[in-house]
């Protein structure tokens, strides 16, 4: 019996730990060729080496799969290239590229720096678009192809991650941006926002509703990558657990019209009746966390005591 990726080329970045790993071990066991791409940084892109993605290889090799291994910086464009022609050198072709790589600089906005800003943005928003600016090129000429960016519900805001939040949301963008441009090359892009336990997701300073492990979101990345999702593209995805859900598309919810421009008092008088505004969770989150933190502070019973 053959895999839903026989045959395939794929490179997933960040491959050598947690989500990336499951994920480039399942393509293998799919059936895909597989460069297993990982710097090998720490948590805060510190110290790298390539022994994390030479023992993925190892490990899928072992399966009776094929695989390489290629440590190197998904912040350069030259990087990029590398890796999607590594890819085409072993194997003729690419046909799917996963961007799962990142780090994390947790800071208050008021406290953040120009480098803890710039080291996120450049490895998760710029790390995609190299891999998906590699990868396009040759997708657009062969007619077909998956994209595959990683981005994460922290889109939505995020309090001590001003520069993670903002990666994940031009990901949303890239994505969006990439499938509205490449569908008429038979080029798809999607996102998958995962909820699991990695390194990354135990450094989140809030606890989460839920969560799962890094095997529960390759399933839907392989899917993504398969012939069997030829149709979908455009879309954002959470995985967590044994749930899989899309995030909306975004659209103009309200609108108020006048002749002619407004004034501000106009628009003082006008805009809480008519338009308003849409409700940000994150804020009522915060709160009832604050009060639960208030009450254990009185009581001694901490909130899930």
């Amino acid at each position: 019996m053959t895999g839903i990726l026989e045959g395939k080329s794929i490179a997933v970045t960040g491959a050598g730990r947690g989500i990336g790993r499951a994920v480039a071990l399942q393509c293998a066991a799919e059936g895909a060729h597989v460069v297993v791409a990982d710097f090998g940084v720490g948590m805060h892109g510190e110290e790298p080496t390539s022994e994390v993605a030479d023992a993925v290889v190892e490990e899928i090799r072992e399966g009776g799969h094929h695989a390489i291994a290629i440590a190197d910086s998904v912040t350069e464009m030259a990087a990029g290239e590398r890796i999607v022609q590594s890819a085409i050198d072993n194997w003729g072709r690419i046909d799917g590229v996963v961007c799962v790589a990142g780090i994390l600089r947790e800071r208050m906005l008021f406290n953040m720096s120009e480098d803890d800003w710039d080291a996120v943005i450049a490895t998760h928003l710029k790390g995609t678009f190299t891999l998906f600016r590699a990868a396009s090129t040759v997708m657009r000429a062969q007619k077909s192809g998956s994209l595959v960016g990683f981005t994460s519900a922290a889109f939505q805001a995020s309090v001590a991650q001003a520069n993670y939040s903002a990666a994940k949301g031009g990901i949303v963008s890239l994505v969006r941006s990439a499938a509205a441009g490449l569908n008429r090359y038979g080029v798809r892009a999607n996102a998958v926002a995962p909820i699991a336990r990695t390194r990354m997701m135990a450094e989140v300073p809030m606890e989460l509703p839920e969560t799962g492990e890094p095997e529960d979101v390759a399933p839907m990345v392989t899917y993504l990558l398969s012939d069997l999702a030829t149709h979908i593209t455009g879309q954002i995805y959470t995985v967590v657990g044994g749930k899989i859900a899309v995030w909306n598309q975004p659209h103009e919810v309200r609108a108020m019209f006048k002749d002619g421009r407004w004034t501000p008092e106009e628009i003082a008088r006008r805009l809480d009746a008519t338009i308003g505004q849409e409700p940000m969770p994150i804020l009522a989150q915060l709160e009832a966390y604050r009060r639960a933190a208030a009450a254990a502070a009185e009581t001694g019973v901490t909130p899930n005591a």
